[in-house]
């Protein structure tokens, strides 16, 4: 069983900045970023590897996001830099104990999900 308990979300103007965290309970595999913005499916974000820390991202996210961990393995963060308008949206974490590196941008491959938190970018 894991636990996840997000926060950081907020309203930001675009070119700004926001940090998410993810509190994590419990051993995973991976762990990952989605949003959803209004109408629109969910989406990945990014991923990390909880034991050797390597991390993917989607392209559109590529050199402005970036995905970490701390060193106890209790939190995931997610540093979002440069933001637009085009990355409003309710960020989810999830956590996959048994996701393996193929399926990792696909929401299925997560079996914890936490709450959700809202990211709001104005232009």
């Amino acid at each position: 069983q894991v636990q996840l308990a997000e926060s950081g979300g907020g309203l930001v103007q675009a070119g700004g900045s926001l940090r998410l965290s993810c509190g994590v309970s419990g051993p995973t595999r991976f762990m990952a970023w989605f949003r959803q913005a209004p109408r629109k499916e969910r989406e990945f974000v990014a991923a990390i590897g909880w034991n050797d820390r390597r991390t993917y991202y989607t392209d559109s996210v590529k050199g402005r996001f970036t995905i970490s961990r701390d060193n106890a393995k209790t939190t995931v963060f997610l540093q979002m830099n440069s933001l637009t308008p085009e990355d409003t949206g309710v960020y989810y974490c999830a956590a996959g104990t048994r996701t393996i590196q193929s399926s990792l941008g696909q929401a299925s491959a997560y079996n914890y999900w936490g709450q959700g938190t809202q990211v709001t970018v104005s232009s």
